[in-house]
């Protein structure tokens, strides 16, 4: 199984690895899309009041623009630990085990607007660049990465997609339709036979799983089994047809 995972805005600075493109993310047919737009970001960071307006920024945001002007040599860190926010605080992937955290590197993937896909254990640096951000000197984003990206994803021959990010994000990476694959909506049970999407516990909700994941460590290559795994770990998993699954919170 792969799991894809939307990005965060908020990122955790610093790191201790060595400066991209030095690591070897997972992808590796993404290299030249992905450092065509590090060096867009490069030209865009020369020019702070552009940059500031391109990436829709605060003046206590401006500081990202240095992330972006630093890209080629600031230091990395694992995907999973370098984004914050809801998602990534109810995953929590520093306190998992040894074990758990090398599931999540095997199992799971990052969709980032720069560097496309990225293994959950994929060293990157820090950065600004959402997925609706026109960046000068580049097609949209959703045109640049949405077929390479996609055929990176079926190269990897995942037995089994969940997929967990936001339709932004899926935009620039979607499942080409070969693939077996669910797209998870979190949803609650109002009692009266009528489910109903949730926004405030999205985020948080995939996280928890995520984490259920990581610990249980299953080996889910269908539909059919996750919804068997989640019945006997305590989590709700409807099939709501169309590719769609219905987590229960």
């Amino acid at each position: 199984m792969l799991i894809l995972l939307p990005p965060s805005e908020t990122k955790r600075p610093g790191g201790d690895g060595a400066p991209w493109p030095k690591t070897s993310p997972s992808f590796p047919s993404l290299r030249r899309v992905r450092a065509q737009v590090v060096r867009a970001l490069l030209e865009l960071s020369a020019d702070a009041d552009t940059a500031a307006r391109v990436l829709k920024l605060s003046e206590r945001q401006r500081g990202d623009i240095a992330a972006n002007a630093a890209l080629r040599r600031s230091p990395t860190m694992p995907a999973v630990d370098r984004y914050t926010g809801v998602l990534f605080d109810a995953l929590d992937a520093a306190s998992l085990d040894a074990d758990a955290r090398e599931w999540l590197g095997a199992h799971v993937a990052i969709q980032s607007a720069p560097f496309g896909p990225v293994g959950a254990l994929d060293l990157i640096p820090a950065y600004r660049l959402a997925a609706g951000t026109s960046v000068p000197g580049l097609p949209p984003l959703r045109r640049l990465w949405a077929d390479a990206a996609g055929a990176a994803i079926a190269a990897s021959e995942p037995s089994f997609v969940l997929d967990l990010r936001s339709e932004a994000y899926v935009a620039l990476g979607p499942v080409p339709a070969g693939v077996a694959q669910a797209y998870v909506r979190v949803v609650t049970d109002a009692g009266d036979g009528v489910v109903r999407a949730l926004n405030h516990f999205n985020k948080h909700a995939k996280g928890d799983l995520v984490r259920a994941f990581a610990q249980s460590r299953p080996d889910v290559s269908s539909l059919a089994e996750l919804i068997a795994w989640g019945g006997t770990h305590g989590w709700t998993i409807r099939d709501a047809g169309d590719g769609i699954v219905d987590l229960v919170v």
